[in-house]
């Protein structure tokens, strides 16, 4: 019983990941917090989904279509939709209507429904349509940099952007890298010092925060399936 990803990162600017999700007997699983907004295409029995999922704060359990077969999008953290405010997106999403598998309607229009290989394809006609937004400033803040505006603006723009505090950002990335490393076979005290924990205590309280396991149950992959991809790469 397990959730199959796999998952590449994008060369485009607009898109942070692309990913393929199928499940084996899995009705439910462990959700993991997350920054990122996506776009998530599904099939179960013949029928087709298509849906927006938003930034999520916290971990939780998820139910999982059986049999289902999944493609998703992941945007760069800084982009949005230019008609659906992130903040109403955060610890939720949408399910988008009248979708086939060939056709999703997104913002009023119907567009071709992606596969795994197509899906900048279609990003960059969503960017050219507007649909698709992004502020500069975030990816300027997040590279380091400090822009020629108040922090009370950067923040303000950040959230509007994202839906999230940068604080809230820092954290959920942190804790997201943790578990990857734990589950890479890390120490927690090895993964204290590297990502600048406080001390392991304070580890363990974000890893039950954020991702819902603890160091051993990392290690050792057990508490059931999970979403995230501790068997391939290091995501973000």
């Amino acid at each position: 019983m397990k959730l199959r990803f796999e998952i590449r990162q994008s060369d485009s600017p607009w898109v942070d990941t692309v990913w393929t999700c199928t499940s084996e007997q899995v009705t439910a699983m462990t959700s993991v917090a997350g920054v990122r907004w996506g776009l998530v295409f599904w099939e179960q029995e013949g029928q087709a989904y298509a849906a927006i999922t938003g930034p999520e704060t916290r971990t939780g359990t998820a139910s999982v279509p059986q049999g289902a077969k999944f493609t998703g999008i992941e945007f760069a953290v800084g982009t949005s939709l230019r008609a659906v405010p992130m903040a109403t997106l955060v610890d939720g999403g949408l399910e988008l209507p009248d979708t086939t598998r060939r056709a999703f309607r997104l913002d009023g229009v119907r567009w071709e429904t992606p596969g795994p290989d197509d899906a900048e394809a279609l990003v960059e006609r969503l960017v050219r349509a507007g649909i698709v937004v992004r502020d500069p400033l975030i990816a300027e803040v997040l590279r380091g940099h400090h822009p020629a505006v108040s922090e009370r603006t950067v923040e303000r723009r950040f959230r509007a952007a994202t839906g999230l505090t940068r604080g809230a950002v820092r954290q959920i990335e942190r804790a997201r890298t943790a578990a990857e490393l734990l589950a890479a076979g890390s120490g927690a005290a090895d993964v204290v010092t590297k990502l600048d924990y406080f001390d392991e205590p304070h580890l363990a309280r974000a890893l039950r925060s954020y991702v819902g396991r603890t160091a051993k149950q990392l290690r050792e992959g057990a508490g059931g399936a999970i979403a995230l991809d501790t068997d391939q790469r290091l995501t973000s």
